[in-house]
């Protein structure tokens, strides 16, 4: 299945038509209809906008092997939007010197009750 593929089934799953998936993209439906009648792929540029409209991961929709709901394998790392409060609390950890990454995650367990 390609991108495109994963696409079009998830545009039809969220029934939706290739009109409104332009409007809440901001690409044009000609692109859109390029997909399906020249079979072609989004752009790069495309992939993040449509994952976040579509709610999947750019892994499930560019291979088709993250888990989402009950499509694919686990993965073993994730894709984290650097806007997101997860990238937030990423970027603020990633500035943390060793020992204050220990004292977090120490804190972390604690507040799970391990």
């Amino acid at each position: 299945m390609t991108v495109s593929d994963r696409v079009f089934q998830l545009i039809e799953e969220k029934d939706l038509t290739q009109k409104e998936f332009s409007e809440l993209t901001g690409i044009p439906q000609s692109t859109v209809s390029d997909w399906r009648k020249k079979k072609t792929n989004p752009t790069a540029d495309k992939i993040m906008v449509i994952c976040k409209v579509l709610d999947v991961s750019p892994e499930w929709l560019l291979s088709g092997i993250q888990a989402y709901g009950s499509r694919g394998n686990q993965m073993d790392w994730f894709a984290i939007d650097r806007d997101s409060e997860a990238g937030e609390l990423l970027e603020t950890y990633n500035k943390l010197d060793n020992s204050q990454r220990l004292r977090l995650k120490a804190y972390m367990e604690a507040l799970q009750g391990k």
